[in-house]
């Protein structure tokens, strides 16, 4: 019996215990399951557009930029159409994936593998050979990570500092053209197209491409386009330069045109006219928005804005002007290394610089310089930006500023007379003399027969010295400031406000000897730019006005059929100061001017152009040329530039002009017939053209049209 019971309490005993069981894993699934209803009710809809959640990503792409124009809408640098193949990375896209992508594309295209760098070769040698580079990583390594010693990521960099020469070797020629692709690849930005090859593009490379776009994921075609500088040469150092896709922006202004919304790899202007303006010359880019899911992949684009190419710039240039100053540089130049008589034997370099004197616009910015070639022959190469920003004595040209100061000042006036004889300073006797002793002379005659003692006399009366013969002179201490404040006016010593980047203000002396006052006032001791005398000349010839210097006349809307589009902004001539003298006392230089031209005695009275009534100034500098030789020693010899400012006609000047020859000659009997003859050039250049197109002649292009079309009909 007792049995009986004890089997009864047993079997009751363990169904209770399954109950027990059932029960908890019944409670636990209804909790499970209202949990999951919750979420489904309450948070369902989130996690529903969390899944099909889409990101609008917009890039920029890339836009011409504006064309340049010279003053006869001449194009003067253009944009050439490029064909080129671009890819484009998503988000999601593994280095691996590129790689299969740019294997396929390797079979289509070819690209120069020199581009390829070091570090190329090293991630590209660690992604496909992952157990060999897996491998560089020692067990000590691992251990000072786990300890903390060493970061994740600073393993990669030790996998870096242990491939050798023998693991690069490894990567075969086929490899390296896949690597040159993959390096293309990555050197951009997600989503935003970078250009893979547009230099050469072959129409078959062209043609495959487009052809197998669905196989090659991210890979695309497009139009890029380059620089085209259409007279080559011509004025080239001015227009600046612009960077290529490889090059991008400049590192060391990479913060600055980010914040501008720049990309790194988009074209900016490098130097001068092209850097100045670069915000009005870069296009304005397309907008595209890429929609991709929360994973990265794309899944439709949405064009936001076509873009359009950059502004356009109209120069004052005239480039056919200009072609014709420069031919007359370049001419002249070698015309004296080939004379033995003209003592050239370091000359290497001519400026000019052609202003419309009552607007300031620039019409022609020329220089060039010449360098032996391999061949033994001299190379003749672009230096315009030198007549901005080299400066040299520039002689005699001065002097009208020097007799205006001293009108100014009021220790000279109008036909004041002065006795033209030599000076004699100090106990040293130290003779300070004009080329010839002229005598009792006025303003007129000092200028026409270029009279150094006439500007000694008035720039000691200027310092408020008195001269005594053989004795010391005592000037004021602020004499230099006095004498530099009145050439300011003329933009002589001081910047000219040209629209071009880093010109030069000269050089002034530091010294305050009462002789280099002496000095100063010839143009013996400061220098200046050609562009500065440029300035200094017209600002005589129209009366009394510096006018700021302007390179460029109008921004204009670009437009697709050619031609230029309606003027956005037009560049009005600007004053910058006027002369702080009278109208007679100015008229009273203008006719010495014109008296150095066409008076019995000017110094310039050789001119052969006197029918297109010019009027200025020349000037004979003692420079100084340093010779390196092959050892690393400098050697000094002297020199004379040769300089001439001018403008015509007198009556009504429509130009004026500088001319700058340093280094000319290292005969100093003789004196400056290069700069007269380069003056009287680029005068018949000016009035020759303005003579033809008066009569109805082609522009510049139309002509060189014209003649291809001819020469095709003769083919």
């Amino acid at each position: 019996m007792t049995s009986q019971k004890q089997k009864k309490k047993k079997k009751n005993y363990v169904p209770n215990r399954l109950n027990l069981l059932f029960f908890a894993v019944f409670l636990l699934f209804s909790a499970l399951i209202l949990r999951l209803g919750f979420v489904q009710i309450v948070f369902g809809e989130d996690y529903r557009k969390e899944v099909d959640r889409e990101e609008n990503v917009t890039v920029n792409t890339l836009a011409p930029r504006g064309k340049i124009f010279d003053r006869n809408q001449n194009v003067v640098v253009d944009n050439t159409p490029l064909n080129a193949i671009t890819y484009t990375r998503m988000q999601s896209t593994t280095a691996k994936e590129q790689l299969e992508i740019a294997k396929k594309l390797s079979e289509v295209i070819t690209l120069d593998t020199k581009v390829i760098q070091p570090r190329d070769e090293q991630d590209y040698w660690i992604l496909t050979r992952p157990e060999e580079a897996e491998a560089l990583i020692t067990d000590e390594d691992l251990q000072k990570v786990k300890d903390g010693e060493l970061e994740e990521k600073d393993l990669y960099q030790l996998q870096l500092d242990r491939i050798t020469e023998d693991h690069i070797k490894q990567i075969t020629d086929e490899e390296r053209e896949v690597l040159a692709i993959f390096r293309e690849f990555n050197k951009g930005y997600a989503l935003t197209p970078q250009i893979v090859k547009n230099k050469d593009v072959t129409d078959q490379e062209y043609a495959i491409v487009s052809e197998r776009l669905s196989d090659l994921i991210g890979v695309d075609i497009m139009t890029d386009w380059q620089r085209e500088y259409v007279f080559e040469d011509t004025l080239r150092s001015v227009l600046g330069r612009v960077s290529t896709s490889d090059s991008g922006i400049p590192s060391e202004r990479i913060q600055e045109f980010l914040a501008r919304g720049y990309s790194r790899n988009d074209r900016v202007g490098l130097s001068q006219i092209e850097s100045q303006y670069e915000n009005i010359l870069q296009g304005q880019k397309a907008r595209v928005k890429n929609i991709t899911d929360s994973s990265g992949n794309l899944l439709r684009q949405e064009r936001v804005f076509d873009g359009q190419r950059g502004k356009d710039l109209v120069l004052s240039i005239d480039m056919e002007l200009q072609q014709m100053v420069e031919k007359v540089l370049e001419e002249k130049i070698l015309q004296a290394k080939a004379n033995p008589s003209a003592r050239a034997t370091f000359l290497d370099r001519a400026f000019a610089v052609v202003m419309n004197p009552k607007t300031g616009e620039v019409l022609s910015l020329a220089g060039k310089q010449i360098e032996r070639g391999e061949s033994g022959q001299y190379e003749v190469l672009d230096n315009a930006l030198g007549a901005i920003q080299e400066a040299y004595e520039p002689g005699s040209t001065v002097k009208g500023a020097t007799v205006l100061a001293g009108f100014q000042h009021g220790v000279i006036q109008p036909n004041s007379y002065l006795f033209d004889t030599p000076l004699f300073l100090g106990r040293q006797k130290q003779r300070k003399a004009s080329y010839t002793n002229m005598g009792s002379i006025n303003d007129w005659t000092a200028l026409e027969r270029s009279s150094n003692v006439y500007m000694f006399r008035t720039v000691l009366g200027i310092a408020g010295a008195t001269y005594r013969p053989n004795e010391p002179i005592a000037i004021s201490p602020n004499s230099f400031d006095v004498f530099r404040s009145y050439l300011a006016q003329f933009g002589l010593g001081v910047p000219t406000g040209i629209d071009l980047p880093r010109e030069s203000s000269g050089v002034t002396g530091t010294e305050t000897l009462p002789g280099l006052l002496l000095d100063l006032s010839i143009g013996q001791y400061d220098t200046y730019t050609t562009l500065q005398l440029a300035q200094y000349v017209s600002t005589i010839a129209n009366g009394g006005y510096r006018m700021k210097p302007q390179l460029v006349r109008e921004v204009r809307e670009p437009i697709e059929e050619g031609g230029l589009g309606p003027v956005l902004q037009p560049f009005k001539p600007e004053i910058l100061n006027r002369l702080d003298m009278s109208d007679n006392e100015i008229k009273r230089v203008q006719d010495g001017f014109i008296r150095v031209y066409h008076g019995s005695r000017g110094t310039a009275s050789k001119s052969k152009v006197k029918e297109f009534k010019p009027a200025g100034k020349s000037g004979t500098a003692e420079s100084s040329y340093y010779q390196t030789l092959s050892d690393g020693t400098r050697v000094r010899h002297d020199t004379l530039n040769f300089n001439l400012i001018g403008y015509a006609p007198y009556d009504n000047p429509e130009i004026s002009f500088a001319i700058m020859v340093p280094y000319a000659s290292t005969d100093f009997n003789v004196t400056g017939g290069i700069s007269t003859e380069i003056g009287d050039e680029i005068m018949k250049a000016y009035f020759d053209l303005k003579k033809k197109r008066a009569q109805g002649q082609p522009k510049l292009q139309d002509q060189e049209q014209n003649n291809s079309e001819d020469e095709t009909e003769e083919e």
